[in-house]
């Protein structure tokens, strides 16, 4: 090993059938760089998980707002101001590390 490499405090390795091999450091320069990029894309897949959350939400409430719906006006008025909630969901200020409390509530 020449001075330049350093050797890294917990190195990675691989299995194989012939036995354990650490990673070159090119390998781990690679791996790092795998790792950065799930890091980086984590709030991508959280605001995915959302608006899928979201949108199986306004599906299931679909039914509230048709002509032949059950619900009174103003019950209607509730689940439209619900939905609209839904629908603005992306413009909160916390999107998407969204808490409990930031979800609006469902009308009863």
């Amino acid at each position: 090993m020449s001075e330049e490499e350093t050797v890294r405090e917990n190195r990675r390795y691989k299995t194989t059938e012939y036995g354990r091999f650490y990673f070159t450091e090119a390998e781990e320069v690679a791996r790092d760089a795998e790792e950065q990029a799930w890091a980086d894309g984590a709030n991508d897949r959280l605001a995915a998980a959302h608006r899928a959350t979201r949108n199986e939400l306004l599906a299931a409430s679909d039914w509230t707002q048709f002509n032949d719906s059950p619900l009174t006006d103003e019950a209607k008025t509730s689940w439209a101001t619900y939905r609209t909630s839904l629908r603005t969901l992306p413009t909160h200020e916390n999107w998407p590390s969204l808490e409990d409390a930031d979800w609006p509530t469902k009308p009863s």
